[in-house]
């Protein structure tokens, strides 16, 4: 505020001078005076009004120049006003009005020069405080590749932020107008499809990886190069998550494993997804695991009447209920704690509320767990659908959709047969009361409770050793939201009696993964983490299935979603039969039966009772 009183004063002085060349300045000293009076008053007020004074001006951009713009020109009109009211009331004589346009001309000359100065100063100021520390060090030179808004902010921060000590010596474009620009003093030197010249010629120390909306092909070939240069690599967020652009470098995340995945990710439709659920009273079992909890989250998003929580874990569905109710306010979310091996209560809660669509994923998943614990996975996932089906057909579900998953194709693990089963169940109440209830295969999901990415990262934050169980096991991999949009997108497509396959892709190495995960942690295998290969878990197979090699698909609607037309069924009264039979072994106590009963009964089923070592589990 001194700056600008001492600024006002000699602002209109100066533009006295300016417009009368110092010979007739005492004939104009009364204009002068009161002028200058005026000023002090109303520039500092105006100024204080247009929050000048709260500004910090070391963060100063665009938007505060035109802030100054603004309460310079205010003040500039208010002052002339003034001062042409007093003049024509013959307060003063003699009085050059173009003084008032070079005063505003002067003012905002000043104004912004002042402030500006203090960003400049500040930045070189604490340049000069905590460089000095780093000067001994050389800068490591990075690399941008993408020279848009996140590239440029990128840049901005390193140039700000000098103890990062950093700097960024050129960007990656493919934008053709681009190239040969410079950014923030920061030239644009070739398209990306040219980084490997450019690592090759520049001394590059690192690549920051600007194109938050990048997709997986375009990561995959960017950090592919830099691996076989030796380049370590980092990409940045969103920009949603640079917060007012003033997030530091450091915030830059580690490229996720689902940015890598071996194909493009699934092809969203949401427009006749709403024709399904809206307005419907929706019930998804299973509802506190991974894929439970994200179909609820986006059949929120669908404007459902009511959406049913049914889960046995109370503390699962208890965290996905207050998710929910913070980011979906208006809907009318009911948790309902049950066991899917209770039949009376689920036909309570069915008479009571009604579901007209169900997405059944309440299951036991967890291949080498259930292996000892055999009893459990018919109980839970065969005579829990069961219930579940009786429920839906006795009080008049149209639409059920079954989550199942690829081991339950010529399967080697109980899991995987009792899955096979449960399908089997659902298929045959489609055919027998003509309704549409269907089921949905698909393989392993990313970021699931369980699933072996969590694990892989666990164990490289502890420093390793990552545990690999074959260095062949493949699998295919889809992320958790891409997976149960294209369950809802298949939820569309029944008539009743289908089953769904996902388009996957090619199966991943799980060896790959890990070693992908390893250095997206700025790591190497075998030198910083080792890999341990710790044999094939009882149940497991190399590589999976989604469809029986032998029998006919055909394609949907849908591009990432496919129709098995043809698989070996069992009647109606035998499966029925078969069923009874398992659920009598289990309740029992009887595994060899089990095993026995459903290496039998599905096809291509490999099932033999094998002992579980707890520690092969993990």
């Amino acid at each position: 505020m001194l700056g600008d009183l001492f600024l006002s004063v000699f602002s209109v002085i100066a533009s006295y001078m300016i417009r009368l060349e110092l010979i007739g300045l005492p004939t104009y000293l009364s204009s002068i005076l009161w002028m200058v009076g005026i000023a002090l008053v109303i520039k500092p007020l105006i100024y204080y009004f247009f929050g000048i004074y709260r500004r910090v001006w070391r963060y100063a951009s665009i938007r505060e120049l035109v802030l100054i713009l603004l309460a310079v020109t205010t003040a500039s009109i208010i002052v002339s006003g003034i001062m042409l009211g007093l003049f024509y009331a013959n307060v003063f004589r003699g009085f050059p009005r173009s003084v008032l346009i070079i005063d505003w001309l002067l003012s905002m000359l000043f104004a912004g020069g002042l402030r500006f100065a203090f960003r400049l100063l500040a930045e070189r100021s604490s340049t000069a405080a905590i460089g000095s520390p780093y000067k001994l060090r050389r800068k490591r030179s990075v690399l941008v590749i993408g020279a848009g808004d996140a590239g440029a902010m990128v840049v901005r921060e390193l140039k700000r932020n000098p103890q990062l000590n950093m700097e960024p010596i050129g960007f990656l474009d493919d934008d053709p107008a681009k190239k040969g620009s410079v950014i923030h003093g920061v030239p644009v030197l070739e398209p990306i499809d040219e980084i490997n010249t450019v690592l090759s010629t520049y001394h590059i120390d690192e690549a920051l990886i600007a194109i938050p909306s990048a997709s997986g092909d375009v990561l995959r070939k960017i950090t592919e190069n830099c691996r076989q240069n030796g380049i370590p690599f980092r990409t940045m967020p969103g920009l949603y998550e640079l917060i007012g652009g003033a997030v530091s470098v450091s915030r830059l995340r580690e490229v996720d494993i689902s940015d890598l995945l071996r194909r493009e990710p699934a092809r969203l439709d949401t427009e006749t997804l709403g024709k399904v659920l809206e307005d419907r009273v929706v019930m998804v079992t299973g509802a506190g695991g991974s894929i439970g909890r994200e179909l609820c989250r986006q059949i929120a998003q669908l404007a459902p009447k009511r959406l049913l929580m049914l889960g046995h874990g109370e503390n699962s569905i208890f965290s996905a209920l207050i998710e929910l109710k913070e980011d979906f306010p208006s809907l009318e979310i009911l948790p309902l704690i049950a066991d899917v091996r209770d039949l009376p209560r689920l036909s309570v809660l069915f008479e009571r509320w009604q579901p007209e669509v169900i997405f059944h994923t309440a299951a036991h998943k967890h291949v080498p767990l259930m292996e000892s614990n055999i009893e459990e996975a018919i109980t839970n996932n065969i005579l829990g659908t069961k219930n579940i089906v009786n429920a839906a057909i006795q009080f008049g579900v149209q639409r059920l959709v079954m989550i199942s998953t690829d081991k339950a194709i010529r399967p080697v693990s109980v899991m995987g047969a009792t899955k096979r089963i449960a399908e089997m169940l659902v298929l045959d109440a489609a055919h027998q009361h003509q309704r549409a209830f269907s089921v949905v295969r698909f393989g392993n999901v990313l970021g699931s409770r369980g699933s072996v990415v969590p694990r892989f990262k666990r164990q490289i934050a502890s420093g390793g050793p990552v545990t690999v169980t074959h260095p062949e096991m493949k699998r295919y991999f889809m992320t958790i939201p891409e997976a149960v949009h294209l369950v809802l997108q298949a939820s569309t497509l029944s008539q009743g009696g289908e089953n769904y396959i996902l388009d996957m892709g090619q199966p991943v190495k799980i060896l790959d993964l890990a070693e992908d995960l390893i250095r997206l942690s700025g790591l190497e295998p075998g030198k910083d983490i080792q890999i341990v290969f710790t044999g094939i878990r009882p149940g497991e197979k190399l590589s999976e299935d989604l469809w029986d090699k032998g029998f006919a698909y055909s394609p949907t609607p849908h591009p990432d979603i496919h129709r098995v037309d043809s698989e070996e069924v069992i009647s109606s009264d035998g499966l029925r039969d078969t069923v009874d039979k398992l659920v009598t072994a289990a309740q029992g106590g009887q595994p060899e039966i089990i095993l026995s009963i459903l290496s039998d009964t599905i096809p291509g089923a490999a099932i033999s009772a094998q002992e579980t070592n707890m520690d092969m589990v993990e």
